[in-house]
């Protein structure tokens, strides 16, 4: 069941757009928010609360105000928020692709139970095919994993920071490639 806040802001949308939006909505919002906040963790919190100054000191840059992204690059990106099981908020992630202004990333994490689950074909052939060991390189202090069925396209401004270069004929960086295209087309197509 919605709130009335969730119907008043869906109502709000529908409506022209030079209506003035209520202080009130504004101020209910934002006491929602800070009551999700406070029974959160510190650290979950931080999270929220990073993304969210993040979002709006970045939200309106042009592309070409952040610096150059290149296909290979392996940064350090701002997701944003995320539901459950979806990647968000503060991550690493590789460009793999880029078209039209945007950016096509696989989101990874160096969380070790996630590294342990990936599929290898040598050390894990019955692991998770979504789930890619990227190992510990390019600007990466820890073992990480890339989570193939986050991938998508952002704009470049949510990258915070460029930390390594994985180069695009590179065998890995094609092996990347391969498997993403089988985890979106080959896997999912019944």
């Amino acid at each position: 069941m919605r709130s009335t806040l969730i119907n008043t802001l869906i109502d709000t949308l529908q409506e022209d757009e030079n209506t003035c939006f209520s202080e009130d909505i504004i101020e209910e919002t934002i006491q929602e928010f800070q009551r999700h906040i406070s029974r959160l963790n510190g650290k979950e919190a931080a999270k929220i609360l990073l993304s969210t100054q993040n979002y709006i000191q970045r939200s309106t840059l042009k592309i070409h105000e952040t610096f150059e992204v290149h296909v290979g690059d392996v940064c350090y990106i701002d997701f944003g928020q995320a539901y459950l099981n979806e990647s968000g908020f503060q991550h690493f992630g590789l460009v793999i692709s880029k078209l039209n202004g945007k950016v096509f990333v696989v989101p990874m994490t160096s969380n070790s139970y996630t590294y342990a689950q990936a599929y290898d074909r040598i050390e894990n052939p019955s692991g998770r095919k979504h789930l890619m060991r990227f190992g510990q390189r390019n600007g990466l202090n820890r073992e990480s994993v890339l989570f193939i069925n986050d991938c998508k396209f952002i704009n470049p401004t949510r990258i915070i920071e460029i930390v390594g270069h994985l180069d695009m004929n590179d065998a890995f960086f094609m092996k990347i490639q391969k498997r993403v295209g089988f985890c979106l087309f080959k896997e999912g197509v019944r």
